[in-house]
């Protein structure tokens, strides 16, 4: 099985422009390729998992990744799935970000001796001036068939901003950049991003003649792979200071019977003749495919040792209700109120809970227990001494704290 074979058997390709060339591309390793990444927080989330599980994939077959992060494009805002502008950020913001981003991409790509790349499209973008973009790059784009693109239908409705209209342009604009400082050949994105990506194919294209070397690739899921991303609670992090290991790996511990399968497929580095037996598991069987999931992409993000620490936990938990690598809360002296704290309290001093009134309507719906024991008054305290050596805390079905002194 070829490399693309592989890419389109894990179900990562959607929409291709030049399928021959861009097979020849991958599969003889000359495929110089570029994703790029928004700086919009100072860390990626799982719903980047499936960019960055690519880029480490076509590395591994020899090809040359470009990580594109737009300290250029952050500042005016990817107007793609939104239903309102979002919100500016400083130029120091956007730095701080993409700082954060390059640590976590290291431990998917190899940066090393030119194997790699990471620029920022604020190089080129915050140099251009305004009378030049109009004349050298606005003859190239259609007003109206710009206003048809599905990245700005949904803004539409709602009004589209000058400044967001503008997006497509510069995305367009980074991969002609590209194409002539790095001889970037390829870029890939999410299915959302097709009229952004099409845009730039043709600016080098039309720019530089038809003999222009440059194509666009999407992967099938990507959108999908940003919604993974959230979850009812908030974003699951790659940071360990957002999101703990634990908390990673019950995520992904936790992902629906019917995506299971499919997340393995796509996120993990399994051989498929390994993932296709799966294909009829059923039941409990899929409960052990979560648990290969869940410790491969941990083990990817936080490393083998934590992986296992938190595949152990997650275990001892549901066995005995307790664990030592679970994650822990801590409460001083002055977290007692009259020598005690009580439940809400408690939630909230975990985590478990942003507020007290969410704390409240946890325990009124019966989804909190202590030491495995349901806690049904929200009036329940508890003093220093019965804590002993940790007490476990638990909130829903999925979400555990052990309390310490």
């Amino acid at each position: 099985m070829t490399v693309y074979d592989e890419l389109v058997a894990r179900g990562l390709i959607a929409q291709v422009t030049d399928e021959e060339e861009i097979k020849e591309l991958i599969n003889t390793g000359k495929a110089v390729f570029y994703i790029g990444f928004d700086p919009t927080a100072d860390s990626l989330h799982v719903g980047h998992f499936m960019a960055l599980c690519l880029m480490k994939r076509l590395q591994m077959a020899g090809n040359k990744p470009i990580a594109l992060i737009g300290g250029g494009t952050g500042m005016i805002g990817d107007p793609s799935g939104r239903s309102d502008m979002r919100q500016m950020m400083t130029p120091e913001t956007i730095q701080h970000n993409c700082s954060c981003f390059k640590e976590q991409m290291g431990k998917f790509i190899d940066f090393s001796e030119g194997k790699a790349l990471m620029v920022n499209n604020a190089d080129w973008l915050m140099d251009l001036n305004y009378i030049d973009v109009l004349r050298e790059v606005g003859p190239h784009f259609s007003v109206n068939r710009m206003l048809t693109a599905e990245c700005y239908k949904q803004r539409m409705e709602k009004g589209l901003s000058f400044l967001e209209f503008n997006y497509m342009i510069m995305q367009s604009y980074d991969f002609y950049a590209l194409f002539q400082k790095y001889g970037c050949n390829m870029q890939f994105g999410g299915d959302d991003q097709w009229s952004n990506m099409l845009g730039g194919t043709e600016l080098i294209r039309r720019k530089l003649g038809k003999d222009a070397y440059a194509m666009t690739i999407t992967l099938l899921l990507n959108s999908e792979g940003k919604k993974m991303g959230k979850t009812q609670s908030g974003a699951v992090w790659l940071d360990p200071k957002k999101t703990s290991p634990y908390d990673f790996y019950q995520y992904w511990r936790n992902v629906a019977d019917a995506d299971v399968l499919k997340c393995i497929r796509m996120l993990t580095f399994l051989p498929l003749e390994e993932i296709n037996k799966m294909d009829a598991w059923e039941g409990a069987q899929l409960n052990q495919a979560k648990e290969i999931l869940a410790f491969e992409l941990t083990k990817m993000v936080h490393g083998e040792a934590e992986a296992q620490k938190a595949q152990d936990a997650a275990k001892a938990i549901f066995s005995s209700g307790n664990a030592a690598d679970m994650p822990s809360a801590t409460l001083a002296g002055d977290d007692f109120k009259d020598g005690a704290i009580d439940i809400l309290g408690l939630l909230v001093k975990s985590g478990l809970a942003s507020s007290r009134s969410e704390a409240r309507r946890a325990v009124e719906q019966g989804g909190v227990s202590v030491n495995g024991e349901k806690v049904a008054d929200i009036k329940v305290s508890y003093r220093p001494e019965d804590f002993g050596n940790g007490m476990v805390l638990k909130k829903g079905k999925k979400s555990f704290r052990k309390i310490l002194l």
